[in-house]
C-alpha cells in the first residue's frame, strides 16, 4: 500500500511503531479507535496542518502498520516513548474510543508530556461498560475474534459503528467501507485466539482530578448512554473540563460530521 511509504517508524523496545508526521507548529497527536488506524483522521490532519499545527497520527501497537506486541505493554508507555524519541511535546492528545483511553492514560501517567486532551467516545482504559447493548457487543466481538470468524465479526463491528439507536443503513456507506478496510488490515496482522498483551491501567479515576490540563470531551449524541455519561463525568471531575455532543452521530463523530468536529477541535486549540 502507498500509505506505508508515507509513514515514519519509531524503534520501540518491542518492534517498530508507525506514525504519520506532517505540518509544523504546536504539536497535536491523533490516536485512533480500536481495530483501525491513523487514517480515521484523514479529515482532521489537513485541517490541523492548514491551521498551523504539527500533527502526528500514530498507529497504536498491534494496529495499522505498527508492530504487534510480544510482551506486556501499556498505551501510555508507547506514546510517551514516541514523544520522548521525537523530543516533542508537551502535546495536545486527541483520541477517539480506544485512542481516547490512551490519551487520558498518558495524561495521568506522563503529565509533563501533555498540554491538553480531547476525548471522543472514551475516558480511561479501565472503563466498565454498563449498557447491556455495549456489553453484548464487547462479548460477541471477543468470541468471534477468538473463533476466527472475521466475516461475522465485521458485521458486528459495523453495527456497533451505528450505535444503539440506528442501523448501518443510517451510516454513509463510504464511512463503513473505510472502517471495514482498516479493520481487516489490522486483523490480518493477528491470529485467532492470540494473547492480548495490553495491560490496562487500573484505579485511574482517583487520579483523574489531578489531570491539570484543559480537557474537552466530544461525543456523538446517538452513542451509548453510558459512554456519554462517562465523558460528562470525566469533564466534571478534572479541574478544567468541558463536554459537548455532536448531534446525529454516534461513536465516530470525527468521520460522520468532520466539519463540525474540526471546528470544535480548532476552537478548543485556539483557547490554549
Amino acid at each position: 500500500m502507498t500509505v506505508a511509504s508515507e509513514l515514519s517508524r519509531y524503534a520501540s523496545t518491542d518492534g517498530d511503531l508507525a506514525y504519520r508526521d506532517t505540518g509544523a507548529g504546536d504539536l497535536v497527536v491523533l490516536l485512533h479507535p480500536g481495530y483501525v488506524d491513523h487514517r480515521v483522521f484523514d479529515a482532521q490532519t489537513p485541517a490541523l496542518v492548514a491551521a498551523g499545527y504539527r500533527v502526528i497520527a500514530a498507529d497504536i501497537r498491534g494496529h495499522g502498520w505498527s508492530a504487534n506486541a510480544s510482551e506486556p505493554f501499556r498505551w501510555a508507555d508507547d506514546l510517551a516513548g514516541l514523544l520522548q524519541h521525537l523530543d516533542a511535546g508537551p502535546a495536545v492528545l486527541v483520541g477517539v474510543s480506544m485512542g481516547g483511553a490512551a490519551a487520558s492514560d498518558t495524561a495521568i501517567e506522563y503529565p509533563e508530556l501533555v498540554r491538553a486532551i480531547v476525548l471522543s467516545g472514551a475516558t480511561t482504559s479501565d472503563f466498565q461498560y454498563s449498557d447491556p447493548r455495549v456489553r453484548e457487543f464487547v462479548t460477541e466481538s471477543a468470541r468471534l475474534l477468538h473463533s476466527g470468524d472475521v466475516e461475522a465479526w465485521l458485521k458486528v463491528f459495523l453495527r456497533a459503528v451505528a450505535g444503539p439507536n440506528r442501523t448501518i443503513d443510517d451510516i454513509d456507506p463510504a464511512i463503513l467501507e473505510r472502517l471495514a478496510e482498516m479493520a481487516l488490515h489490522t486483523l490480518a496482522k493477528h491470529t485467532p485466539g492470540e494473547r492480548n498483551w495490553h495491560v490496562p491501567m487500573a484505579d485511574t479515576w482517583p487520579r483523574v482530578p489531578r489531570i491539570d490540563v484543559p480537557v474537552l470531551t466530544v461525543n456523538g449524541a446517538l452513542d451509548a448512554p453510558d459512554l456519554i455519561a462517562d465523558a460528562e463525568r470525566f469533564a466534571r471531575t478534572v479541574p478544567d473540563g468541558r463536554a459537548v455532543l455532536v448531534e446525529g452521530t454516534s461513536h465516530h463523530p470525527n468521520m460522520e460530521r468532520p466539519e463540525e468536529f474540526n471546528k470544535l477541535l480548532l476552537d478548543f486549540l485556539g483557547t490554549l
